[in-house]
């Protein structure tokens, strides 16, 4: 069993490798961390004992956020609340200016802190939570999701609806998706070290996590509902014991991207010397391709709808790098997304010698206002300049 776990974690890392690369304006690792205290103001969450599920959540983040800022000092700490409040007038307009706090602080990663509750007393442990459809699909969990939470999950009943959220969770696969579940992991393995129950990683349509632009999780510390972790979660003791452990997962997580983002900063010596240094997107294996179509909602052909027009005709200029490997792909593979079949290959040097660009662009303006729709499906695409069937 052992072995099997070590193995898929080896993979998840190799995973988050072919992931990871460079833009103008983007630094790699992780530099801004946002925790959210779930619930607060007029939406107190589950209430047990006359303990308020918002108090709890919110005593656990500013802890969590103390230890991190002294012992992270070079990685900024945004907080969605740091007092008892709501911040919205609705629940939904609450989950969305969560989410907003978090994507204006151009933030690398989300953790929403709750505590869980079940209409069985005897259900107790910890759980996180990433974006994605559970087993029952839109059914809600009798043990973990009771149905004052009902208005933080997704509405599926819609056909519409649930196309949008099925193509984007299709897509999220090659974003965060992996780093997010990554992420989890980390969460669940230190809750076990550090005595809990595990209940393990879960996949669920939640607003507040499909709002965000970045790899994001929401974590359940406990059940409210269970007398014996109410207790424990509600103490001063069973406050900073839970923070300690989350503050452990978060820097090992912070460790591995960041050591990533150096070996592959490493990976490639050829940089642009126009541009910002150039770190390759390895692709170690293709992804297979899908059963569904991968068409996003909303989205049409990016040169238009960015309003900067690709001019195939050009022999030098600028065009938008959007990944590299060591392995020749074809235009069409699935990897890239809805760029399927308008990617040009450029052959360079380095580890990773195949360049996968879109576009051609007489001016960097041009190209600028065509990356701003490529980073809506490719975060970390960034401009170079070329000249013929070659990148300088």
């Amino acid at each position: 069993m052992k072995r099997t776990l070590s193995f898929l974690f080896v993979a998840m890392i190799f995973t988050l490798v072919a992931t990871i690369a460079s833009a103008q304006s983007y630094k790699p690792g992780v530099n801004v961390i946002v925790i959210d205290a779930g619930h607060g103001g007029d939406f107190p969450g589950a209430t047990y004992g006359g303990v308020k599920e918002k108090d709890i959540n919110l005593k656990i983040a500013l802890k969590l956020g103390a230890l991190l800022e002294k012992e992270l000092p070079s990685v900024k700490i945004v907080y969605t609340r740091k007092t008892d409040k709501a911040l919205g007038k609705t629940l939904k307009e609450d989950l969305t200016a969560r989410a907003n706090i978090a994507n204006k602080a151009g933030g690398d990663f989300f953790i929403s802190i709750h505590a869980n509750a079940s209409k069985k007393s005897s259900v107790y442990g910890t759980e996180t939570l990433i974006m994605g459809e559970s087993v029952k699909e839109t059914q809600y969990s009798e043990d973990a999701i009771i149905a004052n939470n009902k208005e933080e999950i997704i509405d599926m009943s819609d056909e519409n609806t649930a196309a949008m959220v099925r193509a984007y969770i299709q897509n999220l696969q090659y974003t965060y998706g992996q780093y997010s579940e990554a992420m989890a992991r980390m969460v669940q393995k230190h809750y076990t070290s550090g005595g809990r129950k595990s209940r393990g990683v879960k996949s669920e349509l939640l607003k507040v996590l499909y709002a965000t632009d970045m790899p994001s999780i929401l974590t359940e510390v406990g059940f409210m509902s269970n007398p014996q972790e109410l207790a424990y979660m509600k103490s001063e003791k069973g406050q900073a014991a839970y923070a300690r452990m989350l503050c452990d997962a978060v820097k090992e997580y912070v460790k591995l991207i960041n050591g990533i983002s150096q070996l592959s900063a490493d990976a490639d010596t050829s940089a642009d010397e126009e541009s910002e240094p150039e770190v390759e997107k390895k692709v170690e294996q293709k992804p297979q391709t899908p059963a569904k179509s991968q068409t996003t909602p909303a989205k049409t052909d990016s040169s238009k709808s960015s309003g900067a027009k690709s001019n195939e005709s050009l022999t030098s200029g600028f065009t938008i790098q959007l990944s590299a490997s060591d392995k020749q792909l074809k235009s069409n593979d699935p990897w890239f997304k809805t760029y399927r079949g308008k990617v040009v290959c450029y052959k360079g040097t380095g580890k990773y010698p195949y360049k996968y660009c879109y576009g051609k662009f007489s001016t960097r303006e041009q190209a600028q206002k065509a990356l701003v729709e490529v980073k809506k499906t490719f975060r970390d695409a960034y401009i170079v300049s070329f000249q013929g069937s070659k990148l300088k």
